[in-house]
C-alpha cells in the first residue's frame, strides 16, 4: 500500500518535470513538499520501477543543471535591480 502510493507521487512528480522543464524546486512548491523528497522520488525511487520515465526526467534534470549558473545570474541582477 505505501509502495504504491510513493510510486504513485514519483510518477506524478517525474510526469510534472518533463511536461512543465521545471525545475526540484519548483515542483517541491507545486506539491507542497520538500526539494528533498521531489529529488529522492524523482532520482532514487524511479530508477527502480520506471526507467523510460526516469531517462527523460534525468535529461529535463541535466539540462537545469546546466543552465542553473544563467539562472542564478539573472536572480542576482534583478535583486540588486530592485525587482
Amino acid at each position: 500500500m505505501a509502495n504504491t502510493y510513493i510510486e504513485d507521487r514519483a510518477r506524478e512528480l517525474a510526469d510534472f518535470v518533463i511536461e512543465n522543464k521545471c525545475t526540484v524546486r519548483e515542483a517541491a512548491r507545486k506539491f507542497y513538499i520538500s526539494k528533498s523528497t521531489v529529488h529522492k522520488d524523482i532520482v532514487e525511487r524511479l530508477r527502480t520501477f520506471d526507467m523510460e520515465r526516469y531517462g527523460k526526467v534525468k535529461k529535463v534534470l541535466e539540462e537545469n543543471k546546466a543552465e542553473r549558473h544563467l539562472r542564478g545570474g539573472l536572480a542576482t541582477r534583478r535583486k540588486y535591480k530592485g525587482e
